[in-house]
């Protein structure tokens, strides 16, 4: 399973959308302390019907959260040059994530458990993407690459039943 770490997330919503995110993946969310409360209204609303599938978990550090990730840990960053697409994704791989706006402070992306830095390309003189889509593009291109374990294939119209629609 691919893990998510929230260290000090601060926008209730964005972590709302990664509640969604987590029940949709099967990825696990761990939120480190301090954040706000998991009953904020507005983490509520992004997250919809979603908080009783989706896997998450509160730490109160860093370190404790860190213990109950079997993998590597890789940090998000707009501060390096490995992109997200070059990662050899494992099933156990952590995404360690950093608030907004500042995002990870470099003793947590110093820490001896991160593994490597990657990033999301961006067109120049932007800053960056919010925290939930940054999460999204990333788990979804690493859970691709795994194959989709435990996903489920669309039922919708075949390419064949498109064209005849199509037609005059």
């Amino acid at each position: 399973m691919l893990h998510m770490i929230f260290f000090e997330p601060r926008i209730p919503g964005n972590t709302g959308a990664a509640i969604r995110l987590s029940a949709n993946t099967g990825a696990a969310l761990h939120l480190v302390d301090p954040l706000f409360s998991m009953d904020e209204p507005r983490l509520r609303r992004a997250g919809l019907d979603y908080h009783d599938l989706a896997r998450t978990r509160v730490y109160q550090t860093l370190e404790e959260c860190l213990e109950q990730v079997p993998g590597r840990v890789l940090a998000l960053t707009a501060h390096c040059d490995r992109l997200y697409t070059q990662v050899d994704w494992r099933d156990d791989d952590a995404l360690l994530l950093g608030p907004e706006p500042t995002g990870l402070p470099e003793e947590v992306m110093s820490h001896p458990r991160v593994t490597d830095r990657i990033r999301i390309p961006m067109v120049a003189g932007s800053r960056s993407l919010n925290l939930a889509n940054s999460a999204a593009v990333v788990v979804y291109e690493a859970w691709r690459c795994l194959g989709f374990p435990g996903g489920h294939a669309s039922e919708g119209a075949q390419p064949q039943a498109i064209q005849e629609l199509m037609r005059p």
